[in-house]
C-alpha cells in the first residue's frame, strides 16, 4: 500500500474557515517565537508580557504605538490594493523615502516664505506625488518590458536609499547641522502639529484613517475596484473582458506608492523635522507593512487594527531590548516568523490536503 499526499484547490472558502486559519496561524507563530525566546534563555510568556506592557501598558506606550501605526496604516492599506491585483510591491520603503524627499524640498524652500496652511497641504500633495512616481516605475517596467515587479520594487529600495544618502551628505547637507549628515531643520510653517505630550502628528493620523476608509470603498464599491480584483484573479480573463491591464496596473501602483509617500511626509515633517539616514527616516515600515496587509487579509479597513498590532510589537520590541537585553533583530525575527505562518495558513485556506492510498505495483 502506497500513500501520497497532495494539495487540491478548494472550490469554496468560508469566512469562518478563514478566521479559524488566521487565528491558528498567529497562535503557531507565537509558539514558534516562544521557542526563539527559550533558546535565548528568556521565559517566552514573560517576554510576550513585556512586549504587551511596553506597547499598551501605559499612556506613553499607547501614544508611541499610535505614532508607529500611522505609517503602517498608510502603507499597509495601499499594499492591499497592489496585492489584490497580484502585483507584489516590495518597494514601499523606497516610496516612503521619496515622499519624504519631495516633501522636505517643499518645506525647506517654501516654508520660510509661505504660511503653514499653504505649505503643509502642498507637502502632502508633493509627497504623494513622489511616492506615486516611484510606484509607477515598476508598474511601467512590468507591463511594457515584462520586468518582474518583485525584483524592480526591491532594487528601487536601494536606489532611493542611496539617493537620500547622496542628498544629505552632498547638496542638501545642512549648514546649521554642525557637520552631521542632515538637512537643515524644517521651518515651523513646514512642521506638523502634535498632540501635546506625544509624538502623534494627528494630521497624518487623520489622513491615514481616511485613506483606509476611501481605499476600502474604492475596492468594494467602484468599477476600478472590480477591475482590480479581476486582474488579480485572472489577468487573461481581464484582458478578454476588455479591462485595460496597463491602466489598472499603473493606477493601482500610483495609489499604493502615493499613500506610502504620505507616510514619508509624516515621518519627515512630524517626527524628525529634517532628512537624515534612510534607516532613521523609516524604521523598516515598508517591509513591516507587508505583514500588516497580509494579516488584514488585504482589507484596507482591517489594516488599521493590523497596523496597531504590529506597531505594538515594534514599541514592545524596543522595551525588551532594554529590559531583557535582547538584540534589536529580535523584532525582525518576530515579524518574519509571523509572516511565514500567515502565508502558510493562506495555503490551507485556499487548498486542502488530500491523502491518496494506492496499491504498490
Amino acid at each position: 500500500m502506497s500513500i501520497s499526499i497532495r494539495l487540491e484547490p478548494r472550490h469554496e472558502t468560508s469566512t469562518g474557515r478563514q478566521l479559524v486559519v488566521l487565528l491558528l496561524s498567529l497562535l503557531v507563530g507565537f509558539v514558534a517565537v516562544g521557542v526563539v525566546f527559550t533558546v535565548k534563555g528568556v521565559n517566552p510568556l514573560y517576554a510576550l508580557w513585556k512586549i504587551l506592557a511596553g506597547s499598551f501598558g501605559s499612556l506613553y506606550g499607547v501614544s508611541e504605538t499610535i505614532t508607529k501605526a500611522i505609517p503602517l496604516i498608510l502603507i499597509g492599506s495601499g499594499l492591499t490594493l497592489a496585492f489584490r491585483a497580484k502585483f507584489w510591491n516590495i518597494g514601499a520603503e523606497s516610496q516612503l523615502l521619496m515622499g519624504a524627499i519631495f516633501a522636505t524640498w517643499i518645506g525647506l524652500n517654501l516654508g520660510p516664505r509661505l504660511p503653514g496652511w499653504i505649505v503643509i497641504p502642498l507637502m502632502f500633495l508633493v509627497g504623494f506625488l513622489g511616492g506615486a512616481i516611484w510606484g509607477a516605475l515598476p508598474a511601467l517596467f512590468k507591463v511594457r518590458f515584462g520586468v518582474n515587479e518583485v525584483i524592480s520594487t526591491l532594487m528601487l529600495n536601494y536606489v532611493a536609499a542611496e539617493f537620500l544618502n547622496l542628498l544629505i551628505v552632498g547638496p542638501w547637507k545642512g549648514a546649521t547641522q554642525q557637520g552631521f549628515p542632515y538637512t537643515d531643520d524644517l521651518p515651523a510653517a513646514a512642521t506638523l502639529p502634535l498632540i501635546p505630550g506625544t509624538r502623534i502628528h494627528y494630521l497624518t493620523l487623520l489622513i491615514a484613517l481616511a485613506c483606509a476608509v476611501i481605499l476600502f470603498f474604492l475596492v468594494h464599491s467602484t468599477k476600478f475596484g472590480y477591475e482590480l480584483r479581476v486582474v488579480g484573479e485572472n489577468p487573461e480573463a481581464a484582458r478578454y473582458a476588455g479591462i485595460d491591464f496597463f491602466r489598472t496596473t499603473v493606477v493601482l501602483m500610483v495609489i499604493s506608492g502615493g499613500v506610502a509617500g504620505l507616510a514619508g511626509v509624516g515621518e519627515a515633517a512630524g517626527i524628525h523635522l529634517h532628512l537624515t539616514y534612510p534607516g532613521v527616516i523609516s524604521a523598516g515600515y515598508g517591509f513591516t507593512a507587508i505583514i500588516v496587509a497580509w494579516l488584514a487579509k488585504l482589507n484596507p479597513l482591517a489594516s488599521i487594527i493590523s497596523a496597531l498590532f504590529f506597531a505594538g510589537i515594534l514599541v514592545g520590541g524596543d522595551a525588551i531590548q532594554i529590559s531583557l537585553g535582547l538584540p534589536a533583530a529580535t523584532v525582525h525575527v518576530f515579524n518574519g516568523v509571523l509572516l511565514f505562518f500567515l502565508i502558510m495558513g493562506d495555503t490551507f485556506v485556499n487548498r486542502r490536503l488530500v491523502v491518496i492510498r494506492g496499491r504498490r505495483s
